[in-house]
């Protein structure tokens, strides 16, 4: 069996029957490219992998001092590949079936204060078309929560400045509604004025509603280069700072704000309410926080 033509049918068959982003494709394609990499070292052929060679590479994958995320998720294109090549009846059995995947330990999102995210988006206030765009893409980011991917992926006939929606595309392809606040509504229509996006756009990707100096769609590196030069200006720290902090922060805020959990998932587009809870975990440590720092019997002894 040939390797890359099987790794090409699976991207493709990903693509195709399932839907997978251009991001997630790259991920797998890459995966799949460093497994090939580690039989060829191993001096083992495609055609000889079994269970005990995947568990070979997984343990030599733990080894090498990798986060227990990112060898489970490169296990994860490992064991979708060779289920699909079971499926399709190209193996008699799927050497991945009893390998198990280590435990993944939760980790929290780490927003960033309301004060400190008010003043990142607000020291944004000049009305160049870059300037313009910027403050329209964090309050996007802030004010709906949407991934980056969704971000970039927005068209101008996605806005509907009348019902005040945004219609953004998820993972899977599925589409669902988000809300526009007035801060995003007002940044949105200042952009789309003339003396904003229309000095950037360009035929190739007249279409697209956030652009880049070449006038063609901004991509999620972009997002995260604006994102860190704006917050160095604004001198608000950029450790760890990303566009998914900003949807953290958003989940984060408006649970802490009262905001109904269920209300959350719906907005940011999670399959499971699982996944949202964990901003509440988040809520509750800042409100453990405030009260043992706030309340006068919080340090007292009985």
């Amino acid at each position: 069996m040939n390797a890359p033509a099987a790794i090409a049918e699976y991207l493709g068959w990903l693509v195709i029957e399932k839907g997978r982003s251009p991001a997630t494709i790259s991920a797998y394609r890459s995966d799949l490219h460093e497994f090939c990499q580690w039989l060829e070292t191993s001096a083992i052929s495609f055609d000889e992998v079994n269970a005990g060679v995947i568990e070979r590479y997984v343990a030599n994958e733990r080894a090498s001092g990798r986060a227990t995320s990112s060898v489970n998720r490169r296990l994860a294109a490992v064991r979708g590949f060779f289920n699909f090549l079971f499926n399709e009846g190209e193996l008699t059995s799927d050497p991945t079936a009893r390998v198990s995947a280590g435990r993944r330990a939760k980790t929290l999102p780490k927003p960033i204060s309301e004060e400190l995210m008010s003043r990142l988006i607000e020291s944004v206030n000049a009305t160049q078309p870059r300037d313009l765009r910027d403050r329209a893409l964090l309050e996007l980011l802030y004010g709906t929560g949407v991934r980056v991917s969704e971000a970039v992926g927005v068209h101008i006939g996605h806005v509907d400045f009348d019902e005040e929606l945004i219609l953004v595309t998820g993972k899977g392809s599925k589409q669902r509604l988000v809300p526009m606040g007035r801060a995003l509504r007002f940044a949105l229509q200042r952009y789309l004025q003339p003396g904003g996006r229309t000095l950037l756009v360009s035929e190739l990707s007249k279409s697209s509603l956030f652009l880049n100096h070449r006038g063609s769609a901004l991509t999620r590196q972009g997002v995260d280069l604006i994102i860190h030069q704006r917050a160095l200006a604004a001198g608000v720290s950029t450790k760890g700072l990303s566009a998914h902090v900003f949807r953290h922060s958003c989940a984060t805020h408006m649970l802490e704000h009262g905001a109904d959990i269920r209300v959350v998932q719906e907005l940011l587009g999670h399959a499971s309410i699982a996944t949202t809870q964990l901003y509440t975990a988040v809520s509750l440590h800042s409100l453990r926080s405030a009260y043992a720092e706030a309340h006068p019997r919080a340090h007292e002894r009985d």
